[in-house]
């Protein structure tokens, strides 16, 4: 942690006290943050709060991915307006459409301030809102949603067309905001934890870790090398779960039934692994504040190297399918492409971004607990279509796979669970994971007393919608299916 100009550095998921985070006015932190950006650096979070004297502060968390950084700055906002910056700085669009929602802030000249998530405390009724139009000879309107004909949460979506060419897409969500955030802060303590492994319920291990460095952070505390291995290979394995997943649901999406077939079974040979370590296939009660709730010993460990060898070994045949076969690759090639200019002006995140050959992991950028030792090599593609998504998640499978054997290997000795020492008070902590959807951002703040004040959860999915509505720009609205699977987003995730 250091101070650095307008800037205080941190490391990931490391305690400052506010005090010693640079204040600005609102306008110098608006210019500090476009200075960072075109420095190419991005904005992880924009967090506010109320000041008890009026007005608002709003923090600004930026990642200088290449070097490592973390940088956080304080603007103060005496007023109840601020000037926006997203004509000039796209990727915080939905940052200050969310502060204008949920601290009645009014964001001005922001180009489209429509809901993020509707409430029931401020807003519009919900679905109710206008949606941007294109007009046009023969440009027609195709509504989908938000009830949808799957098992899945709702989220409508609005296409201008013309003909099959899709215009245009606006995709809105927040049908069911839960009010996880400020139930982190005001709800019972005890079921902190429990409200974090279902904010997305697939990505269980990555919130779940992203909660417990925060408030390791706070505390001052570090688990024992043993349970930071086990946290490790509980979070590559719901990488593998998932990642198998959509690999099988995009061969389902082009009809070709051999690898779909196959994929939904292993994604369960990968899911039951996680179950063997904590009896949950989603990781639910292992990660805990401290360390982990359950161990691995030397028989389950050989037992679960060759579970992991074999289940490799039935992946790659069912995948290699995919590549070798010229009607799959003909629908995954250029369908749903994103430029890499695009994606890095949207601040996307996680695979869709390294897909367009933006080098982004945290676990690489910005490494905790056993990634500091142990570096899964960045995976990278530079198409930035279905296919490079597709492909890009095959290349990560075969890394993570590698990383859960050997990690399985070096369990040393040492506790499960460390009790956690009182929060710092007046403090902030950030803590970054590299979840199977992309970076999870998780700030936690303490008042004086060193009670949680404010809980503020970034999912991937916040930074990726938007990239999907960009992608299907210029495609076939028959394409939209193939190309949301392979975005693959969180509506819960993204609700809150």
């Amino acid at each position: 942690m250091s101070g650095a100009g307008d800037w205080l550095v941190l490391r990931n998921a490391a305690r400052t006290p506010l005090v010693r985070i640079p204040h600005h006015d609102f306008d110098g932190l608006s210019q500090q943050v476009l200075a960072a950006v075109a420095r190419r650096e991005r904005v992880c979070a924009l967090v506010g709060w109320q000041r008890p004297e009026g007005g608002a502060e709003i923090m600004a968390v930026l990642a200088a991915d290449s070097a490592g950084l973390l940088r956080v700055a304080i603007g103060v906002l005496p007023g109840r307006s601020f000037p926006s910056l997203t004509p000039v700085c796209p990727q915080v669009h939905l940052f200050e459409r969310e502060l204008a929602e949920t601290l009645a802030l009014e964001p001005v000249g922001h180009p489209w301030p429509k809901p993020v998530r509707f409430t029931d405390e401020r807003g519009p009724e919900i679905g109710v809102m206008d949606y941007y139009r294109v007009e046009g000879d023969e440009v027609h309107e195709v509504a989908v949603g938000p009830v949808h004909a799957g098992v899945i949460e709702p989220g409508h979506f609005r296409f201008q067309c013309h003909g099959e060419q899709v215009l245009h897409l606006e995709i809105s969500l927040g049908y069911q905001h839960r009010g996880v955030e400020r139930a982190l802060v005001a709800g019972d303590p005890r079921r902190r934890l429990h409200y974090v492994e279902t904010l997305a319920g697939d990505t269980t291990v990555g919130h779940a870790l992203a909660c417990a460095q925060a408030l390791e952070g706070l505390a001052g505390a570090a688990p024992s090398p043993r349970a930071e291995i086990i946290r490790g290979i509980a979070l590559e394995l719901e990488r593998l779960a998932n990642h198998t997943g959509d690999l099988g649901a995009l061969a389902g999406d082009v009809g070709f039934l051999p690898t779909a077939s196959f994929c939904g079974r292993l994604r369960g040979d990968w899911l039951n692994l996680s179950a063997t370590i904590c009896g949950s296939r989603f990781g639910r009660g292992l990660v805990r504040p401290g360390g982990v709730g359950f161990d691995i010993d030397e028989e389950r460990a050989a037992q679960m190297r060759d579970r992991v060898t074999a289940a490799l070994r039935d992946t790659s045949d069912a995948v290699d399918l995919l590549w070798t076969t010229p009607s799959v690759m003909g629908r995954f090639e250029e369908t749903g492409s994103l430029g890499q200019r695009d994606a890095e002006e949207l601040g996307l995140v996680g695979p869709v971004a390294r897909a367009c050959g933006l080098q982004r992991d945290v676990r690489s950028d910005f490494p905790t607990g056993i990634y500091r030792f142990a570096q899964i090599a960045r995976a990278r593609v530079d198409s930035g279509d279905v296919f490079g998504r597709a492909y890009l998640r095959w290349i990560e499978i075969q890394r993570s796979a590698a990383f859960v054997a050997e990690e399985l290997d070096k369990l040393p000795q040492g506790p499960l669970r460390r009790p956690l020492p009182p929060f710092a008070p007046s403090s902030v902590c950030v803590s970054l994971v590299e979840g199977w959807r992309g970076e999870i951002c998780h700030v936690a703040r303490t008042d004086q007393a060193g009670a949680i004040a404010g809980y503020k959860v970034v999912d991937p999915s916040f930074h990726n919608w938007i990239g999907l509505a960009i992608a299907m720009r210029g495609q076939a609205i028959s394409d939209f299916p193939l190309c949301n699977k392979s975005f693959n987003l969180s509506y819960c995730g993204f609700d809150l």
